[in-house]
């Protein structure tokens, strides 16, 4: 509840700007192998956004995700407090945590059942 409450003070031209670089970051993905873009876009508490795409190597450990590329840009760009995250990418799981240590974990898929999947690709 605290996340929609927070979510509500944004912005909307925040959000739409951090969505659109999202899913402007997807295009720039190197995805040979999955061929599934994953784009990734961090709002710092500065208002600033730094965008970030997957980055795929045949040497599966040496790859990067959306996510970790958005966060190591921005660090290495000296910004260490964020507001915010947009991804587009595939289902994954999802742990809602509470300050007692208590979770709940759900897929992407269950909190979004219209979302993005494998069947869709292929569409493409």
């Amino acid at each position: 509840m605290s996340e929609k409450r927070w979510v509500d003070h944004m912005e909307s031209e925040q959000i739409q700007r951090l969505l659109q670089a999202c899913h402007e970051a997807k295009k720039l993905a190197y995805c040979p192998y999955s061929k599934f873009p994953v784009g990734a876009a961090l709002l710092t508490c500065d208002g600033e956004i730094i965008s970030g795409c997957n980055v795929e190597n045949a040497v599966y450990p040496m790859s990067t995700c959306a996510e970790r590329t958005a966060i190591l840009k921005a660090v290495s760009d000296g910004y260490m407090k964020f507001r915010a995250m947009a991804i587009f990418g595939k289902d994954w799981d999802v742990y809602m945590t509470k300050p007692d240590g208590t979770y709940i974990m759900k897929t992407l898929h269950e909190l979004l059942p219209l979302s993005f999947g494998p069947e869709d690709l292929q569409k493409l």
